[in-house]
């Protein structure tokens, strides 16, 4: 519910707004139809039983607009870090020939998972080929991903019981 009283600020009143539009649009996505490969590592093997059998999630526990606007600052933050990493002089790649994302599938399609990119080639100093991954964090975060990794921090970062990550 949206509160637009007098005593809303209006940056609040625009930003309920946004979230209400970011979940509109979401809840207009069609569902994956695969298992993502990321997820494998969730400690709650209930969750992703229900992930992968493809259960509803329960009314209200769908992800919140403040979320939704984190996951669009990574997508935005990633598009931008890309054109960087190639006016450095990397030679990034992060699509095939054919426009498709690089990644793999298995057991017929249900398990799957993507890269975001490979860099091939670039300034010298560096090993060739190197996975790329993404990620758009607050320093707080980037200190906690340097220190434990990505493996350590992805699997500490709070979840729900389906697996999905908590909003703060």
């Amino acid at each position: 519910m949206m509160d637009f009283n007098s005593s809303s600020s209006i940056s609040g009143q625009v930003s309920a707004l946004i979230d209400a539009g970011l979940q509109k649009r979401q809840a207009e996505q069609r569902p994956r139809s695969y298992l993502g490969a990321s997820r494998l590592g969730v400690s709650c093997e209930r969750a992703l039983q229900y992930e992968f059998a493809k259960a509803p999630v329960d009314p209200g526990r769908e992800h919140p607009g403040r979320l939704l606007r984190i996951f669009e600052r990574g997508h935005l933050s990633e598009e931008s870090m890309i054109q960087w990493m190639r006016q450095a002089g990397f030679d990034l790649r992060t699509t095939k020939p054919n426009g498709e994302q690089f990644g793999f599938a298995a057991l017929d399609g249900r398990l799957a998972g993507h890269i975001d990119g490979v860099i091939v080639g670039g300034p010298d100093g560096f090993k060739y080929p190197a996975l790329w991954e993404n990620k758009c964090l607050g320093s707080k975060s980037w200190r906690d991903l340097e220190k434990n990794k990505l493996a350590s921090w992805s699997a500490a970062l709070p979840r729900r019981e389906d697996g999905s990550l908590q909003s703060e």
